[in-house]
C-alpha cells in the first residue's frame, strides 16, 4: 500500500524536513546578503568585466597579504606541504585533540596580548577553538542560553549575528537602540530600558552581546562605556560577550581597550560572566583559515566549549602553520604595525574621496569599513526610501554597499561601505561611480527645483550636494577621479 501523494510539494517538504531546514532563521533573505548575491551574479573585474558590481559589502582585509606571502617563502618549514616541512606530516595529519596543538594555543594567547598592547595576559588553557568567528558565536550562545532566552545587543549591529548567534541555538537578540545624536554610544538608560521591556514581555535575558571595535561604526569603545557594561551585567547577574575580532584593525586614537583590561582593573567583577570572541579573519585577513576563538573566564564554559568544538575544529595543518607564523615575534610586530599604517592610509583616501562629493562618514578609528551618511539623499527618512536608494546603488551604480536597515539601525540613510578588500585602482573606480551618481542626483533635483519654481512652488534641496557639485575644485581637470575608468 503506497503513501498518499500530496499536491503541495512545499507542504510535503515541510513535513520531511526540520523547522531549521525549512525556516528563514538563517537570514539569507536580508538586503545584506542580497547585495552579495548581486555581486556574485556580476562580479567586477578590471579587464574581464569592467562594468560589473564592485564588492563594497564584504569586510575583508587584503592590504597585507604580500607580507605574509613573503614570510611563507622564507619559512617553508612552517607548512607540512613543503619539502622542508613534510617530515612533520605524520604527526600533524594524525593530530585530532580538540584542545588544539599546544604551540598553537600559546601562539594565539601571545597574539591576543600583542594586539591589545600588552596590557593583559591570556591563558593558553582558556583558548577554545572553533570554525571561524561564526562558529565561536554559536558555541558561546549554546553554552550560555537556552532556546527562547535572549541577549541584548546595541544597534547598529552586524547582520550575521542573527544567523551566528540565533539560527540553530534558537536564542533571541533584543536591540538596544543607540542614536547618532549621541554618536551611537551605549548608555545605561538604554540598557535598562531594553532589559525592562524584555521582563515585561516575559523574556529571560541571559546577557549582553557587543562588538568592540564596532561593526559597522568602525569605532573602539571608550573606557567608561566598557565599565558601564561590566557594572550592568554584574548587577543583573547576566553574561557579557564581547566580540573583539576587529581589535587589530585600530589605526588611530583612541587606542583599543579590551574588556579583559577592564576586568583586570576591577576586583569586584564576577569573571564567570565575561567572555571574549577573537579571530584571525580581520586582524590578519585570513577568513579562509576559519580560526575562531572563544576566551572565557568561566571554567564551565571552557570545559563545555572544548567538547562542543569537536563540531568545528581548526585543521591541524592550519594550526601548525599559524603557530609558526604567530611565534615569529619580529614579523608579527612588523605585520601589525604595517597593517595599521595601510588601513589608516586607505581609510583616509576613501573618506577624502567621498568628502569631495559632499558625502560625510561617521568619524571612526578602526575596522575595514566606514559608516556612510546618505540621509540627505533620501526623499523621506523611512526604511522604504533607504532600500530604494540601496537598490539603485546596487543595480544602477553597480556597487554593493550594505543598507543601515540590515544592521537594525533605526535611523534611515546610513550605509556600511568596506574599503580594505580591493586594490587602489578598484577603489578609484568605485569613487568615480559614486561621483557620477551624486552628480546625476543633484542635476535631477536641480531640474526639479527649477520646474517647481517656475510653477510658483518652492523645493528645499540638500545644499551640501548642490554646492559641492558646482565647486570648481570638484570639477578641476587635475582631480585624480576625473581620469578613473569604469
Amino acid at each position: 500500500m503506497g503513501f498518499p501523494v500530496s499536491n503541495n510539494n512545499s507542504s510535503r517538504s515541510d513535513q520531511l524536513l526540520s523547522e531549521i531546514a525549512t525556516g528563514s532563521g538563517h537570514g539569507e533573505n536580508s538586503s545584506y546578503f542580497d547585495g552579495w548575491k548581486a555581486y556574485d551574479r556580476d562580479p567586477f573585474h578590471a579587464i574581464n568585466n569592467p562594468n560589473g558590481v564592485i564588492q563594497l559589502g564584504l569586510a575583508e582585509n587584503l592590504l597585507c597579504h604580500d607580507l605574509m606571502e613573503d614570510w611563507l617563502k622564507k619559512n617553508p618549514k612552517a607548512s607540512i606541504c613543503s619539502a622542508e616541512g613534510v617530515s612533520a606530516f605524520g604527526a600533524i595529519a594524525n593530530f585530532q585533540d580538540y584542545h588544539g596543538l599546544p604551540a598553537f594555543r600559546h601562539a594565539i594567547a601571545n597574539f591576543m596580548k600583542k594586539v591589545r598592547g600588552g596590557k593583559v595576559e591570556f591563558d593558553p588553557d582558556r583558548i577554545v577553538m572553533s570554525g571561524g568567528a561564526t562558529g565561536a558565536q554559536e558555541l558561546i550562545s549554546f553554552c550560555l542560553a537556552d532556546p527562547g532566552d535572549a541577549f541584548l545587543i546595541p544597534t547598529p549591529y552586524y547582520p550575521g549575528f542573527d544567523r551566528d548567534f540565533c539560527w540553530r541555538t534558537r536564542v533571541q537578540l533584543l536591540p538596544v537602540q543607540c542614536k547618532s545624536s549621541n554618536k551611537f554610544r551605549i548608555t545605561r538608560a538604554a540598557l535598562e530600558s531594553a532589559f525592562k521591556q524584555a521582563q515585561q514581555d516575559g523574556i529571560r535575558v541571559k546577557g549582553v552581546l557587543v562588538t568592540n571595535p564596532s561593526n559597522p561604526l568602525g569605532t573602539s569603545m571608550e573606557r567608561d562605556t566598557l565599565e558601564t557594561l561590566v557594572s550592568f551585567v554584574n548587577e543583573k547577574k547576566i553574561h557579557l560577550v564581547c566580540d573583539e575580532i576587529f581589535a587589530g584593525t585600530v589605526f588611530a586614537k583612541p587606542r583599543f581597550i579590551s574588556i579583559s583590561e577592564i576586568i583586570e582593573e576591577d576586583p569586584t567583577c564576577d569573571r564567570d560572566l565575561i567572555h571574549v570572541i577573537s579571530s584571525l579573519s580581520k586582524d590578519l585577513g585570513l577568513p579562509g583559515f576559519r580560526v575562531g576563538i572563544v576566551y572565557s573566564y568561566n571554567d564551565n564554559v571552557v570545559n563545555c566549549g572544548r567538547k562542543m568544538s569537536s563540531f568545528g575544529l581548526v585543521s591541524s595543518q592550519t594550526q601548525h602553520l599559524l603557530a609558526s607564523m604567530l611565534s615569529d615575534e619580529e614579523f608579527i610586530t612588523k605585520l601589525l604595525d604595517e597593517s595599521r599604517r595601510r588601513l589608516s592610509e586607505r581609510h583616509r583616501s576613501f573618506i577624502l574621496g567621498l568628502a569631495k562629493m559632499g558625502i560625510r562618514c561617521f568619524e571612526s578609528n578602526a575596522g575595514l569599513f566606514c559608516w556612510m551618511d546618505l540621509r540627505p539623499m533620501l526623499k523621506e527618512a523611512v526604511v522604504d526610501r533607504e532600500l530604494e536608494l540601496w537598490k539603485l546603488i546596487v543595480n544602477d551604480v553597480k556597487l554593493n554597499v550594505s543598507p543601515g536597515a540590515s544592521f537594525h539601525c533605526e535611523e534611515s540613510g546610513w550605509f556600511r561601505v568596506c574599503f580594505a578588500n580591493m586594490d587602489d585602482q578598484t577603489m578609484e573606480v568605485a569613487l568615480r561611480r559614486i561621483r557620477r551618481f551624486v552628480y546625476r542626483e543633484v542635476a535631477a533635483k536641480a531640474e526639479a527645483k527649477k520646474k517647481r519654481w517656475q510653477a510658483g512652488l518652492r523645493l528645499s534641496l540638500p545644499r551640501r550636494f548642490e554646492e559641492m557639485m558646482m565647486s570648481p575644485h570638484l570639477m578641476s581637470p587635475h582631480s585624480p577621479l576625473v581620469h578613473a575608468t569604469g
